[in-house]
């Protein structure tokens, strides 16, 4: 019978399964549900096997948010074009893929806190333990532990609940060690967006982007392991750069409210966010919540946002707004990229925002 056959074939797999697989036995008790309710099963449904720390990267055509890897491998199972799937724990996120590890092994990664599942049994022995990943949870951990090229990193950092976050790595400015956030170089991205794509993130952590203001609550929550300093880099189009830092940045949640500390007086560009050396209140960018063209947060009668097509910690208006459109003529006035207190009524060539963790 039908059922002996699948029965007998639960207990083979199970002997090769410990405590800590736990979420195998969930797979394959969906095949039992699906057989001895009656309701009429796919074809194509058979016994999956996980990898925990595991996943496909590149190779997934779906993305949805369920609550258990058996919704998810039931999502797959009634798709014709899914040979395997991810399951990442903590957010949930259940990710189709149209390829197998065995497939393409160079798409098959280390990817903490997620299970990939597919039909191979020997896909079981390539589980990685906690202890085999390497933990690294901001840029300045990577760069203490070696890695000295600027680029794009995996990070691990407390509050994404094991979920790993790609960032941009500067590890030459100013020491090193640096998550870029924000970076503006030649109009490729449009800034001028709504509120939902600000608080997720949008762009190319190889040219222009925001990194997502949800990623920048989390990253400064107080449950990480130190104080951030930020970081301002400043290029107009004769090739002069300039610079501003400021101690103990945090970006709240919510209204994602602009927190920092002391301005660095060795700094080159002037201080166009706290304004220490202005006596306009109004410009004052410290506790300011985040304004988009859909969420009016500033203090002003109209939306700066939308009069100045950008998104910004706006009081009433600016002395700074990096998220500007890009404008190639120097003198723009209050249009372009803007930073009034290195150069006054002038848009930038390019400019970067960055953050890096001071210690606990």
């Amino acid at each position: 019978p039908k059922e002996k056959k699948v029965l007998c074939q639960l207990s083979s797999v199970k002997a090769k399964l410990d405590a800590g697989f736990k979420m195998f036995a969930l797979m394959m008790l969906f095949e039992i549900v699906c057989f001895v309710s009656g309701h009429q099963c796919n074809s194509r449904q058979h016994i999956m096997f996980g990898a925990e720390n595991r996943a496909m990267k590149e190779r997934a055509y779906a993305t949805k948010t369920v609550q258990s890897p058996v919704i998810c491998g039931r999502e797959c199972s009634m798709d014709e074009r899914c040979k395997s799937f991810n399951f990442n724990n903590c957010k949930n996120i259940c990710e189709l893929n149209l390829a197998t590890r065995r497939e393409h092994p160079e798409d098959f990664n280390a990817t903490q806190g997620s299970v990939y599942f597919d039909a191979d049994e020997d896909t079981l022995l390539y589980s990685l333990t906690d202890s085999s990943l390497n933990r690294y949870t901001s840029c300045k951990m990577l760069l203490d532990s070696g890695y000295r090229s600027s680029g794009i990193y995996t990070i691990y950092a407390k509050g994404f609940c094991n979920y790993s976050l790609r960032v941009y790595c500067d590890m030459e400015t100013d020491g090193g060690g640096w998550i870029v956030f924000q970076r503006r170089q030649d109009g490729s991205v449009d800034f001028y967006r709504n509120w939902t794509e600000y608080q997720f993130g949008f762009g190319d952590l190889s040219g222009e982007f925001w990194l997502g203001n949800d990623n920048l609550v989390t990253l400064t929550s107080d449950d990480s392991r130190g104080t951030w300093e930020l970081r301002v880099d400043l290029e107009d189009w004769e090739n002069n750069t300039a610079w501003a830092k400021y101690s103990d940045f945090q970006i709240s949640p919510g209204e994602y409210n602009l927190n920092i500390g002391q301005y660095d007086a060795n700094s080159t560009a002037g201080d166009s966010l706290a304004l220490g050396h202005h006596t306009y209140s109004f410009l004052d960018l410290r506790g300011r919540a985040f304004t988009t063209k859909d969420r009016d947060n500033d203090a002003a009668d109209l939306n700066c946002a939308q009069t100045y097509t950008g998104a910004w910690w706006f009081n009433g208006c600016f002395y700074s707004h990096l998220n500007g459109q890009y404008n190639p003529d120097e003198n723009a006035g209050f249009l372009g990229l803007q930073w009034r207190s290195w150069k006054l009524d002038y848009s930038l060539e390019a400019c970067s925002i960055k953050m890096r963790e001071i210690g606990p």
